[in-house]
């Protein structure tokens, strides 16, 4: 009997859970497709690659120098003794470390960039979706962008566009 009641309360208390579990409202957006859309997003691709180009010229500049210090070097090495010549190895090896250097800290500093751009508008679009969420009286946000683990998501309710019309675009 005592086992009884112990089983009727775990049926009783888990019937009242489901109930609750299925009136709190739930939504997914895609925040992949969202981010991609963003106006913010679009200006800072087009920022990040000014910058990058800016290295990628930087850079090669410096590789066409060393080019061209090479190949004088090569045309001059025979009537240049063994001593000069070995500098001239010296220098081209340490101008090659430094196009190394300066390709490792454009990668550095492109990373950096991006991170302080991307912040801003993760903030913005997660805010956005945040009031869009209050004001539908919605509890849990789901992400539905692929990979991101939410599988089935057709039957929530898709706040894409009230997202995307809150952030003005």
């Amino acid at each position: 009997m005592k086992h009884f009641k112990t089983l009727l309360l775990v049926a009783i208390f888990t019937i009242g859970l489901g109930s609750v579990a299925s009136a709190q409202k739930i939504a997914h957006i895609n925040t992949d497709k969202l981010l991609a859309e963003m106006p913010a997003t679009k200006s800072m691709k087009a920022q990040l690659e000014k910058l990058n180009k800016t290295y990628r010229d930087d850079i090669e500049a410096m590789y066409k120098k060393l080019q061209a210090k090479m190949q004088k070097y090569e045309a001059e090495g025979k009537s240049q003794t063994q001593e000069v010549n070995q500098k001239r190895a010296i220098e081209v090896q340490k101008d090659r470390q430094l196009i190394g250097q300066a390709e490792q800290t454009a990668g550095q500093e492109m990373q950096k960039k991006y991170q302080e751009k991307t912040l801003p508008i993760l903030k913005k679009a997660e805010d956005a979706i945040k009031a869009v969420a209050a004001e539908k009286g919605i509890i849990y946000v789901l992400d539905a962008a692929p990979g991101k683990g939410l599988i089935v998501y057709d039957k929530g309710e898709n706040i894409y566009n009230a997202v995307k019309t809150k952030l003005g675009f």
